[in-house]
């Protein structure tokens, strides 16, 4: 695969699709999130809402590399935009008056769509980064950590733009802006997307998915356990812990909790896009090579395990929902995000590093299969954590799966050699 003559042409198009369809991402999640939970699903009926998401994205992730690789980085990108699109148009077509069973089938069936469309724009996004960025001087690095940042600060506005139009507008209005929004976008995309970026080869073969690389593999169940660890108090815990104690249970208390618990996911999120734009300079990441980056990644896995547990303790000791513990938990969870950033940033550069331009897509479509598998992991144990223990049981096993990632990492034995 070659580069194109103009490099950040394309990068500023690929990346101004893939922020649009992350905005859109963040909204959907807290727009089913918040309006299910006040319709009366229990958490484990919340998680079932995110699974097929999680398995399509799992499912996507191992054939888009492939595609990409067949076809082209701008057939995947565009069918992941134009996928969202189709999603966000039919979940407008929920009725309230539904039965839950069919309700939950039929959203079910509809974020596992958008998991499939989010895969495709991420993988094609990812992919192009190693194709257009520079190597020399750590280029590499800060050029995938200032996509990958960037695209969760997005996704955190997108956290807030979600609960502001679920209160503002209503859940169907507010899906079909999106959809309107997102559809003028991938019309502005396609119609100035510059010529140049792969077209695949036409002899690629599905089984060159699967990586004969170990660090990648090692690298793949990392991220696995990073993932999961996020997931297991992000997607169902925390929001319903600071939902219930926000509330009063009144629609006016319901609305003002919606504001506040998306104000703190997208404060969150975007926080942890900023670490993770800045996790070159922070790592003093120019003059180390890709072996010494290996090191930072097992340390920084370490430090990561230590805070869910902590929190986990605290929540434990307070019994019940305390102010003191609402606190805490605020103040951890931003140091987690911090330390989260930092270790995801350690990740999306080394697969690119150890990847070979030739079947780069198809080693990060690999990759984000494992990244899917930790998140469909991480939600389904954070439904069953919080209904069987509550938050203090989500924390802890998010502990456990931090604590196995840094396991994972100290397995990766890249030589010395290639500069980061």
């Amino acid at each position: 695969m070659t580069a194109p003559a103009r490099p950040l042409a394309a990068y500023a198009a690929v990346t101004a699709a893939y922020w649009a369809f992350m905005l859109t991402d963040g909204a959907l999640r807290m727009l089913v999130l918040l309006h299910f939970h006040v319709l009366g699903f229990s958490p484990i009926q919340l998680a079932y809402l995110f699974l097929l998401y999680e398995i399509a994205g799992m499912v996507t992730n191992l054939c888009a590399g492939w595609i990409a690789a067949r076809f082209g980085l701008t057939v995947t990108l565009y069918a992941g935009l134009a996928l969202q699109i189709a999603a966000l148009g039919a979940l407008s077509l929920v009725d309230p008056g539904w039965t839950l069973a069919l309700s939950v089938g039929f959203v079910m069936a509809v974020q596992g769509a958008s998991g499939v469309a989010k895969d495709l724009a991420k993988m094609s996004s990812k992919s192009a980064v190693k194709l257009l960025a520079p190597t020399e001087g750590g280029g590499l690095f800060a050029w995938v950590a200032a996509l990958t940042g960037s695209k969760n600060a997005v996704k955190g506005l997108g956290f807030l733009l979600g609960s502001a139009l679920l209160a503002a507008a209503g859940f169907q209005a507010a899906v079909l802006a999106m959809a309107a929004g997102l559809l003028a976008v991938l019309a502005a995309v396609a119609l100035f997307m510059p010529a140049g970026l792969p077209r695949g080869r036409r002899g690629a073969k599905f089984a060159e998915v699967i990586s004969k690389d170990r660090d990648i593999n090692i690298l793949s169940a990392a991220r696995l356990f990073l993932f999961g660890a996020r997931d297991v108090w992000f997607v169902v815990g925390i929001p319903i812990y600071f939902h219930h104690v926000l509330s009063d249970g009144t629609p006016a208390g319901d609305r003002a909790a919606f504001f506040q618990v998306g104000t703190f996911m997208a404060v969150w999120i975007i926080g942890y896009g900023a670490v993770q734009a800045f996790a070159p300079r922070i790592l003093r990441a120019r003059d180390k090579t890709v072996a010494q980056t290996v090191g930072l990644a097992r340390l920084w896995a370490g430090l990561l395990a230590l805070i869910p547990l902590g929190l986990a303790g605290a929540a434990w000791a307070a019994g019940a929902p305390a102010d003191w513990l609402t606190a805490t938990l605020i103040a951890g969870l931003l140091v987690f995000g911090a330390v989260f950033a930092i270790n995801s940033a350690l990740h999306s550069y080394l697969i690119l590093a150890f990847s070979k331009a030739e079947r780069v897509t198809m080693d990060v479509g690999f990759y984000y299969m494992a990244n899917a598998a930790g998140r469909l992991t991480g939600t389904l144990l954070s439904g069953l954590a919080y209904q069987a223990g509550g938050l203090a049981t989500c924390l802890a096993a998010a502990g456990l799966m931090a604590a196995a990632s840094w396991g994972c990492a100290g397995l990766m034995d890249r030589k010395e050699g290639a500069r980061a």
